[in-house]
């Protein structure tokens, strides 16, 4: 078993696995199903890398989500204040039964399809800004700003409350191990925005998924108030932050495979099955949020003692040619029914029926506006986010 122990050296430095992550995780799944690596707060971790594992780990009740269950001194994630951590990423069941309950009815496909119109509407007025130029950063002017007013709209977020939320986010999913001080910030500023958002509406409420979520904590108590505010926080910050990086990546990837942008252009009606290829292919989230087992867990093989920090690696399973023929292959035309982009058991994405078709409604707007929509930089300048949680560019300059 390719694997090292506590205190050993990790088998692999994070950084490779920004710089170079498909090849990385290859390397690690080929040698081995569980591998010792340093996680994403750079404690030691074990990192999961094959379909099959990953797949039924995701499902598994013995990995826990709730770090309460991780070992003492073993987990050092992200220091959020109880009004913001209070979500259904850090919960386990009962409660994140109850809390899922309450919310997923704003997510049903029907609900969903009523905001198809809307999000065209937004996708061709950011398209019409950008069409004089010529030439346009996509992230910023396009596969950002599309996300964001949708889930502001659905929220209830006044235009003039969306500007810093970016920045915000980014502090948040890619710190600055020189600037600590900026995630600090950032944390103060979200908690001092929902905090006045909620007050807002409680004294004018309004037909918006914020208003219903007030209501049900106020007039039901079927929520704390903690609770009220990390849902809020975390509906905007998942809803924005996964979906500007599966439109940014499935973009790129159509301009570096010309072959597979072709046949899209060809025949339209391939998007829906096209989308699906794309978050395989790469995906926004490369790790599935962090296990804590509730018990001794064996997993390919290996026994991971209770309490430690279990990382499934979506990427590496995506990329796995046990369960993807020829996974390194873009194939607008397979069959990638069973990718975990958006997750598989309990935990399965919220937003999922709107991720999908914000991408379709992006990527079929970009690609029916301009015919001729081109890298404005080779492939390999293309900037990526540093970190080991998001798979996202900085940006996307292209030209038409």
């Amino acid at each position: 078993m390719s694997t090292s122990t506590p205190g050993e050296s990790p088998l692999v430095d994070p950084a490779d696995l920004v710089a170079d992550l498909y090849a990385v995780y290859a390397r690690l799944r080929e040698a081995g199903p569980v591998h010792r690596i340093a996680g994403t707060d750079g404690l030691p971790a074990w990192l999961v890398t094959r379909y099959d594992d990953v797949r039924q780990a995701l499902a598994d009740p013995r990995l826990s989500l709730d770090k309460r269950n991780a070992k003492p001194g073993g987990y050092h994630g992200l220091a959020l204040p109880p009004a913001l951590d209070a979500n259904l990423l850090n919960m386990d069941p009962p409660d994140h039964t109850r809390i899922r309950r309450l919310v997923s009815k704003a997510f049903t496909p029907r609900r969903v399809a009523l905001l198809r119109e809307p999000i065209r509407k937004t996708a061709e007025s950011l398209l019409d800004a950008i069409a004089p130029h010529g030439r346009a950063d996509l992230i910023t002017s396009y596969a950002a700003p599309l996300p964001i007013t949708v889930i502001c709209d659905l929220l209830g977020v006044a235009p003039h409350d969306r500007q810093d939320f970016r920045s915000w986010t980014d502090a948040l999913v890619a710190p600055d191990p020189a600037r600590p001080e900026k995630t600090k910030e950032a944390v103060r500023a979200m908690l001092g925005f929902f905090t006045g958002l909620l007050a807002g509406k409680r004294t004018a409420p309004a037909d918006d998924l914020l208003s219903a979520l007030i209501a049900v904590r106020d007039d039901e108590d079927r929520l704390t108030e903690d609770e009220l505010m990390s849902l809020a926080f975390l509906v905007l910050f998942a809803g924005y932050e996964n979906t500007v990086h599966l439109i940014g990546n499935a973009t790129l990837a159509l301009l570096s495979h010309p072959d597979q942008l072709a046949a899209l252009r060809t025949d339209p009606s391939r998007l829906g099955a096209a989308v699906e290829e794309l978050a395989r292919y790469d995906g926004p989230v490369p790790l599935a949020i962090r296990r804590f087992p509730t018990e001794d867990v064996t997993i390919g093989g290996v026994t991971i003692p209770v309490g430690e920090t279990v990382l499934l690696s979506l990427a590496a399973a995506h990329r796995d040619p046990h369960r993807f023929t020829d996974p390194d292959r873009l194939d607008i035309g397979r069959d990638a029914t069973g990718h975990l982009a958006l997750g598989h058991g309990i935990h399965y994405c919220l937003g999922a029926p709107l991720a999908r078709m914000e991408s379709e409604i992006a990527l079929a707007a970009l690609l029916d506006r301009f015919p001729d929509l081109a890298l404005d930089v080779p492939p390999d300048e293309v900037r990526r986010r540093p970190s080991m949680r998001a798979r996202g560019l900085l940006s996307l300059p292209v030209r038409f």
